[in-house]
């Protein structure tokens, strides 16, 4: 790493304290109503089942949150969404056990920890992306990836664990690729795995796919991610015997016609674009029926995963390829279930492969920045907030193909704008076609070896 990196590492520096200075002042303009829900969910969780009560009992949540001062916005619809978040459980029992430490500091110093471990592990996480290929075009990278840290307050001020999740994963990417502090990855990766398995899985699944060191690497980071789950779900069982139950009552009350993670036009939180970034968005807007969007969503994504994964037991790992098919399924790990933009953060992921097309020139080049900068934006808050100001003078009627169109387009445009990235470094990754002396990541010795007498990017690193 040269001075470009530290150069680049200090901006991206300066991008995450702006924007936890920023959600710093959010937070306080909201006083004495409570902004951390997603934290306050797994935080409370936690000192629930530590009393050996109902973490997902909504009453019991309640109970407790009210005990430590918390408060809800005097607002009825954000009061309402933020008491659903806040005691409505809909995390596994592995974010609970990860909360644990936090659970035994009061709320206010265990909220700013959190915050901390947050924007420590994104700003590490994006620091580590130049060691993984984003060297080969430094503009792009700090560009992209400081955009990405400079506008994440949503993230920040809710505390919604996929930031430690997105940061983990992408260490542990690092960990794996670059062997070394593999122990580190190993444990990074399988807390990831287990608390939130629809943000971490695919990627997890491409190092078991790609075979070799990797698979390896994945297979101990599964018997890990199984040991945390046995142990949480013994601890979480001696208060809540019957939680997988409780668990899916609490999704399915959350994901009722009109509530808070309905996809469909009717739901809580449909007027606010990009709040949830699945393909059930959009397809909710030609029938908002969740027997059509679901199986469809399933349908086309599941069918481009399916692909993805078949190229990828078919290949050579090498490190542009691996580049390649992280970046697709970054994107279409967004689409097939229930996810919001700060999940969307795992599009880090996206950024090496960006810079690697971009060095190699051609029309791609654009392409790709093109897919992956508006990939970016429109799961980051302020394009979002903006977009949702103009949507005000503009008025399509559902009535009619056209105006479906329209609103699919225009008013629910991210997941489309993902199911393009994903597409287009799919269709890129089944066409790479690696060199017979090319490196491949399965030798830890010889990525080594090759790295020491080629130029500073990760397929000569590596």
């Amino acid at each position: 790493m040269n001075g470009s990196w530290w150069k680049g590492s200090v901006v991206l520096l300066s991008c995450i304290v702006f924007c936890s200075l920023l959600t710093s002042n959010i937070h306080r303009s909201f006083l004495p109503a409570t902004t951390m829900v997603d934290f306050g969910e797994i935080y409370f969780g936690a000192r629930v089942a530590l009393k050996h009560q109902d973490p997902y009992d909504a009453g019991t949540m309640l109970r407790d949150f009210e005990a430590a001062g918390g408060r809800f916005p005097a607002d009825p619809i954000n009061g309402r969404v933020m008491r659903t978040v806040a005691t409505n459980a809909v995390n596994l029992p592995t974010a609970f056990f990860l909360a644990i430490p936090f659970a035994l500091l009061p709320w206010s110093v265990a909220q700013t920890l959190w915050l901390i471990l947050i924007a420590g592990f994104l700003t590490v996480a994006a620091a580590l992306l130049w060691d993984l290929g984003a060297s080969r075009a430094p503009l792009i990278w700090v560009c992209l990836a400081g955009f990405m840290l400079a506008d994440c307050e949503t993230l920040l001020l809710f505390g919604n664990v996929a930031g430690i999740v997105v940061g983990f994963s992408v260490v542990a990417t690092w960990c794996f690729f670059k062997d070394r502090l593999v122990l580190a990855g190993v444990l990074l990766f399988a807390i990831s795995l287990a608390v939130k398995p629809h943000d971490a899985g695919f990627v997890w699944l491409y190092f078991l796919l790609a075979g070799g060191a990797l698979r390896k690497r994945a297979l101990q980071t599964l018997v890990i991610a199984a040991i945390l789950g046995i142990l949480t779900t013994v601890w979480i069982a001696q208060s809540s015997p019957h939680w997988p139950q409780e668990l899916h009552r609490n999704l399915a009350a959350e994901l009722v016609r009109g509530g808070v993670d309905d996809p469909g036009l009717s739901g809580i939180t449909s007027d606010s674009i990009g709040a949830i970034i699945s393909l059930q968005a959009a397809l909710s807007v030609f029938w908002d029926n969740p027997h059509f969007y679901n199986p469809a969503s399933y349908l086309i994504a599941g069918s481009l995963i399916l692909v993805w994964a078949f190229a990828t037991l078919r290949k050579r790992a090498t490190p542009e390829s691996a580049l390649l098919a992280l970046a697709a399924i970054s994107a279409l790990t967004l689409l097939p279930v229930y996810h919001r933009p700060y999940d969307a953060k795992l599009l880090l992921l996206a950024i090496p492969a960006c810079a690697m097309l971009w060095s190699q020139g051609g029309a791609r080049r654009w392409i790709a920045l093109v897919l992956t900068s508006l990939g970016i934006l429109l799961t980051s808050d302020s394009p979002l907030i903006l977009l949702l100001a103009a949507s005000d003078k503009l008025a399509f009627s559902p009535s009619t193909l056209t105006g479906k169109l329209m609103t699919a387009l225009v008013l629910r445009p991210t997941p489309l704008a993902l199911l393009l990235l994903g597409s287009f470094y799919l269709w890129t990754y089944i066409r790479y076609r690696p060199s017979s002396s090319g490196v491949t990541l399965h030798d830890g010795a010889a990525k080594k070896s090759a790295a020491t007498s080629a130029e500073p990017h990760m397929g000569s690193e590596r």
